[in-house]
């Protein structure tokens, strides 16, 4: 017999297409669950890749390159004037 699972206990990965607007329409969209989807990534990343047996630079590499590349996209159109071009 297959237990069914509560629309909202579901993950986005098991809801089906049809699901999708019911299940979106019972998330948390208050303060406090807007931080606490933030605060379950971060510990998500740190136990992940910086708090483990053996470390290595990677999870504070990762974070680094995550946040050049923000930092491009957002300056991208301040940078795109700059490039050098041929007046002819």
């Amino acid at each position: 017999m297959a237990l069914v699972i509560p629309m909202k206990d579901k993950k986005l990965m098991a809801v089906k297409t049809g699901e999708l607007p019911k299940w979106i329409l019972m998330r948390n969209f208050t303060a406090k669950g807007i931080a606490g989807v933030f605060q379950r990534g971060y510990y998500r990343y740190y136990n992940k890749y910086v708090n483990v047996k053996k470390g290595s630079v990677t999870g504070v590499s990762m974070l680094l390159a995550d946040y050049v590349l923000f930092n491009y996209c957002h300056s991208y159109k301040e940078l795109k004037h700059e490039r050098r071009r041929k007046y002819h």
